[in-house]
């Protein structure tokens, strides 16, 4: 199946739970969060197994190394092969204070990602799991009007819990500041944008910080970074 992103298409934010997910039940049962980076075939990948790239975080090393061991302990998971050596930057923004990669065999038979693009739903950045909830960042290739059709079938072929957090057009430019915004990642704009939308910036307040986390779908201590790294780019940005 060849896909292919019209610049004209939609862009969602979409809020999930799916059944056999190991990252969901393990998630839900402790604190820090997972992001899901990519999926590899490894040379000794059997159709029961496949290979993902993932990031532990947390607040600190004890619930990140609580989150790992409850991962190794699922029984949808396989071996945890953790790196010794952390890519910084190179997956893009990572919520907490405390990360780990770690790769991790799994059955592709538990993944939703084969749904959603079965559907018209192209992946477009890391997946966050935090709280028994997967957080999925996607591009839909049809008509906007259709997207609530097509998040039916994903509910009901996938046995899936699905709404949407945030949707705008792909081809909507976010506001700028002098062209600063242009130094800010996908995370901050996407934060700040919102920020911007609900009145986070007016006096007094449209929206406090606990209900900007929750329509943001992230814990107040990582809106709180997001927020302040994006502020403090725009208010002075590189040469």
């Amino acid at each position: 199946m060849s896909i292919t992103v019209d610049d004209t298409g939609t862009r969602l934010t979409l809020d999930l739970w799916h059944p056999n997910c190991w990252a969901i039940e393990t998630t839900d049962r402790v604190g820090g969060g997972i992001l899901g980076h990519a999926i590899y075939h490894s040379p000794r990948a059997t159709d029961e197994a496949v290979t993902g790239m993932f990031t532990a975080y947390g607040d600190n090393d004890a619930e990140v190394q609580r989150l790992l061991d409850e991962v190794r302990a699922s029984p949808l998971a396989g071996p945890v092969h953790e790196l010794r050596e952390r890519f910084d930057g190179e997956y893009g923004p990572v919520p907490g204070t405390v990360a780990r990669e770690f790769f991790l065999e799994y059955d592709p038979r538990d993944m939703v990602c084969p749904v959603l693009l079965e559907h018209g739903f192209v992946h477009a950045a890391p997946v966050r799991i935090e709280n028994g909830r997967e957080f999925w960042q996607v591009y839909f290739t049809g008509n906007r009007c259709d997207v609530e059709e097509h998040l039916d079938a994903v509910r009901e072929a996938a046995s899936a819990e699905v709404s949407v957090s945030r949707i705008t057009s792909a081809e909507r430019t976010p506001p700028r500041n002098s062209g600063s915004a242009d130094v800010l990642t996908p995370a901050q704009r996407e934060v700040f944008d919102l920020a911007r939308e609900r009145g986070y910036y007016q006096w007094p307040r449209g929206v406090s910080t606990r209900e900007l986390a929750a329509a943001a779908g992230l814990s107040k201590s990582t809106l709180l970074e997001h927020l302040r790294k994006a502020e403090a780019k725009l208010l002075d940005p590189p040469e």
